[in-house]
């Protein structure tokens, strides 16, 4: 019962941090329904039972089983993962990345700064969803030109901060 309240409070803080950022960018009806799918069966349960707190609990679900019912669920319904962005290449016969939609790009970038913070707490620093990106670049599916595009704005975060960030966000990339 006590991860039950812990990972409920976690990902309703996440989701909050989300769509205050969401917000700030000038996506306000993406920083309402964003990972709504979280508080379903399969996410909120399995999240409940892999709890860690400090990283997600689809780590620990695929650590035990190898694969993450939760993470199939979530990627499937929700547009700001790259992983919902891939498709059957026709020309190649492969399922490759596409590029995302820009609102979608800075919808990730809104998660992923979320994200760390939530996750790091106090330990946590502005170059850390940079770092992320990095160190994933191999692992997770993403067309060059979304990769070019986050990589992009969490330099600017990084650089320049969250307000000049997000106001260039709000004029170039919400359309």
């Amino acid at each position: 019962m006590k991860n039950f309240f812990k990972h409920f409070i976690t990902i309703t803080r996440h989701k909050l941090m989300v769509l205050k950022f969401c917000f700030k960018c000038g996506l306000y009806r993406q920083g309402l329904l964003h990972d709504l799918s979280k508080y379903s069966i399969v996410e909120f349960f399995n999240g409940v039972k892999y709890f860690a707190g400090n990283h997600s609990p689809i780590t620990n679900e695929r650590t035990d089983k190898g694969f993450s019912d939760a993470w199939l669920h979530h990627k499937g319904r929700n547009k700001h993962h790259s992983e919902y962005w891939v498709d059957l290449n026709k020309q190649t016969g492969k399922y490759e990345p596409v590029e995302m939609p820009n609102k979608y790009v800075a919808e990730m970038l809104c998660d992923r700064l979320a994200a760390s913070i939530n996750y790091n707490r106090k330990n946590y620093n502005k170059k850390m969803p940079l770092e992320y990106l990095y160190r994933t670049k191999d692992t997770t599916p993403m067309h060059p030109k979304t990769f070019e595009k986050l990589e992009f704005l969490l330099k600017m975060y990084f650089e320049q901060g969250e307000k000049e960030t997000f106001k260039y966000i709000k004029k170039n990339l919400r359309k």
